[in-house]
């Protein structure tokens, strides 16, 4: 099997799965019910990670992207059932907004040890029919395990973040995470992402599960956030084309 990526056990029933050759170290979390099992997000698309789904859990799989991007959405080509929010249902049937050249220049941005069967030239953006259209506040019902939609654009305009209440888990995507949070790109909204932020404040959390970069981080770098965007909004530059702002654990790029 191969080693690109890495698993690490969140939980008897949620598992993280990342890749930390690659310098985007992204994260996607395998979350197993009594019934059926979650997927949110399938990373680059290097590697199989359906291999390491069927090494991790026997149960039939749903895959839930927090939002389509490349980066997140590379394993998808692996699974017959996919979940997209609305908004998102024709970047992933057709019309990616982002040219194939540019993905693969972000692909191999820096040097990396790809797995042996990695080819760049016959790499493709994953795209195709989702099984399943979701909104905000649907529930996945994965047997005594319930995951709940929270729309959170800004990052991009279906961005979704996965809260269990149960766990208090908050599998937060793009939207929060320890590095450079982006809203710069044409299709981002940094005053949105500001109003995801302060959404999933009044959620109560007990444990991050980021998109990428360190898996372990703090609850307060929600605040952090939050404060870091009310600080730009104060200065009259939250609006795209103001540049970067560094604070203390992230960076804010719009």
């Amino acid at each position: 099997m191969t080693n690109w990526f890495t698993v690490e056990k969140i939980d008897d029933q949620t598992f993280a799965i990342s890749e930390y050759k690659h310098w985007e170290e992204t994260h996607c979390y395998l979350l197993c019910g009594e019934e059926r099992a979650l997927l949110i997000d399938t990373g680059l698309g290097v590697s199989n990670i359906k291999k390491i789904v069927d090494s991790l859990t026997k149960l039939p799989v749903m895959v839930a992207a927090t939002h389509i991007h490349w980066d997140h959405i590379g394993g998808h080509q692996y699974f017959n059932n996919i979940a997209v929010h609305e908004q998102e249902a024709e970047w992933l049937s057709g019309k990616f907004p982002i040219p194939l050249q540019i993905v693969k220049n972000n692909l191999t941005k820096y040097p990396c040890d790809f797995p042996p069967e990695f080819d760049i030239d016959s790499y493709r953006i994953y795209q195709g029919m989702p099984q399943k259209i979701f909104n905000d506040g649907e529930v996945f019902d994965l047997g005594d395990r319930k995951i709940q939609v929270i729309h959170t654009p800004g990052h991009s305009p279906g961005h979704c973040c996965f809260y269990e209440p149960e766990r208090n888990y908050l599998f937060s995507g793009d939207l929060i995470y320890k590095g450079c949070l982006y809203a710069f790109y044409p299709t981002t909204d940094p005053l949105l992402f500001y109003g995801s932020i302060k959404r999933v404040q009044k959620y109560k959390i007990a444990k991050i599960l980021p998109g990428h970069y360190q898996l372990s981080i703090p609850v307060s770098i929600i605040d952090e956030i939050e404060a870091g965007f009310a600080q730009i909004e104060r200065l009259g530059k939250l609006k795209q084309g103001s540049g970067s702002f560094n604070f203390n654990n992230f960076q804010i790029h719009i």
